[in-house]
Order: structure tokens, then sequence, then C-alpha cells
């Protein structure tokens, strides 16, 4: 399989049905990539695995830290079909990434990234790569390697943020653990929003019941935050965090 580097060449004009609110829109690659500074990483398909667990989640956790390094806009795109594609943005609660659906391949095809994954029952399907795009032009390309199987050691978030800025700061992942109801958890979270910081919310429920949160937390009272893997504690205790 030969997996051509196109850094350098203009990107493959291609025509994109998506959908959005039960509605169809074409989007050429004119429309995504000139004039604009773009961010596009190519995943074998939705709902898979990798794609899923890992891929999109953390370019979509640092759209805004790509924003403030230049990038107008980060795509992502496979070869599925537009339905298909809706779906899993909002499965994902992917709002911040724009996922493209490539149908026909074309794209893919154009950028010579188009492989056979027969084996695994998905015809054609796009090689696994990121790319820099600067005014439609290839600036630089991540390909994975040539391995058996689904290989994810280049075209990842982080590599793409160290080459656009290799001193950009990066957040410290927020978890907070709350209960529906709890005026403490409201408090706490407008704290974390007048900072513009995300956070992951892990609700109080018949999965995560207070003995486990006392086992994680070391405390059975919500809100529990934790910054960075780091146990903050209560509203209060973030409060004080965050004037720090």
């Amino acid at each position: 399989m030969m997996l051509e580097n196109r850094e350098g060449q203009r990107v493959p004009d291609a025509t994109f049905r998506t959908r959005s609110n039960g509605q169809w829109t074409d989007v050429t690659s004119d429309e995504l990539f000139k004039g604009r500074t773009v961010v596009l990483f190519a995943l074998p398909g939705a709902f898979t695995p990798t794609c899923s667990s890992t891929h999109l989640p953390r370019y979509e956790e640092l759209v805004e830290v790509f924003k403030a390094n230049g990038v107008d806009e980060i795509v992502c795109l496979s070869v599925n079909d537009a339905f298909v594609m809706e779906a899993w943005g909002k499965d994902q609660g992917a709002d911040k990434v724009r996922l493209i659906p490539d149908g026909n391949g074309e794209f893919s095809a154009g950028m010579g990234m188009l492989v056979d994954k027969s084996d695994l029952g998905f015809g054609k399907r796009s090689w696994r790569y990121s790319m820099l795009v600067k005014d439609g032009v290839i600036e630089k390309q991540f390909i994975e390697p040539d391995k058996p199987g689904d290989p994810f050691e280049v075209s990842d978030a982080d590599t793409m943020l160290r080459y656009i800025n290799e001193a950009a700061e990066v957040p410290e992942p927020v978890t907070m653990f709350t209960r529906v109801g709890c005026p403490h958890c409201a408090r706490a979270k407008r704290l974390l929003a007048a900072e513009g910081i995300d956070f992951d919310e892990i609700r109080i429920s018949s999965d995560v019941t207070p003995r486990t949160l006392d086992a994680i937390a070391g405390a059975r009272t919500v809100p529990q935050i934790f910054i960075g893997g780091r146990r903050v504690g209560g509203a209060d205790d973030l409060e004080k965090y965050l004037q720090r």
C-alpha cells in the first residue's frame, strides 16, 4: 500500500453531502479551506472504537486551544454517509469539531488515502491521518504508518498541536461528580463557566453510588471536583482554587 505525503499540494476538489438538523447541505472544498487555516483529521469509520474513544474526543477537547493558536476550524472526515456522521456527532456530543461525510470516498481518493478494508467488511475507507491546511494548501501531514490493523500513533490532536505551537498551553482535564437538584453543584458549574473551563460531569446514579464516590474521592458529598486528576473538593474549595 502506497501512502503518499502531499505536503505542498492543494487539497482535492470535492463536494460533500452533509446533514444538519435534518437538512441536506452541500459543502465544497473551497468553502472548507479557501482563505482559512484548517486542521483536518481523517479516520476509518464513525462509531469505531479508537475513533470514538480517543481520536475525535481529544480534538473536540482541544478546539479552543487550536483556535487560540491560529486555527479557524477542526474538521473530522470519514468515508461514511451523512446520516451516520450526523448520528455519530450527536452520540459523541461533538459540537465544536465539524464532521464531514466523504460518502463516495472522492476526497479520500484524491488524497491517495482511500484504502481497502474489505477484510473488516468496511469496503473502501480512509486511512487514518491528519493535516494542517492553509488556504487550500497542505502545510503538514501526519500519516499513520503502514501496519496491519488500525495504527494510531501520529494523527492525534496533541501531535498536531505541538507542530503548530510546541509551547501551546493545554488546560488540565476537569471532572465533577454531581447530583440532580444539588445547589452547590450548580454553583460549582457557574464558577467553572465564568472561567470558560469545560468539564466532564458524572452524576450520582445507580451506576455511580455515594459508596463509589467515597472510594474515589474519600467523601460522599457533592460536588466533588477533580482537576488534572487531583481532587480539589467541593464548591468552596473550587472557588479558593480558582482565586489562586
